[in-house]
């Protein structure tokens, strides 16, 4: 007639509600980890860097001079003096069509270093360019 209940010992700890709140600890890491970071991704050039494939597709070349002005290179076809804001959208509008085309920047040896990184921030953040190289003069080896 009489029902055996068993009942819980007071050693024995529901861990059901801490693996919610470790969840929801982790989305809210995982929303709020891009937030935090600041600053450039740039593939570095290393001292023994190799050209490009010849079989890859011709790079977007964004170059800024020792005056400041931008350009933008296809291949080899050169343009004149252009805005950030046209660098930007001609990038954005390539890359819409052409998405695996490399992405690099020529900076000036008089240029200052403000000016490539302003440069290489623009192509990622209004451009959207997942990844911008750096060119180099391979000079003498």
């Amino acid at each position: 007639m009489y029902k055996r209940v068993r009942r819980r010992k007071v050693s024995e700890i529901n861990v059901v509600p801490y693996i919610d709140v470790m969840l929801v600890l982790l989305i809210i890491f995982m929303v709020t980890a891009p937030l935090v970071t600041q600053g450039v991704k740039v593939d570095l050039p290393k001292a023994d860097a190799e050209a490009l494939d010849k079989d890859s597709k011709p790079p977007l070349v964004a170059s800024v001079d020792a005056d400041g002005n931008y350009y933008l290179a296809v291949g080899t076809s050169k343009n004149e003096p252009m805005s950030a804001e046209q660098v930007a959208t001609l990038v954005a509008a390539h890359l819409k069509v052409e998405p695996n085309t490399p992405v690099v920047v020529n900076g000036d040896g008089a240029v200052s270093y403000d000016a490539v990184i302003q440069l290489m921030v623009l192509l990622q953040q209004k451009a959207g360019v997942p990844s911008v190289g750096l060119m180099t003069d391979p000079g003498d080896k």
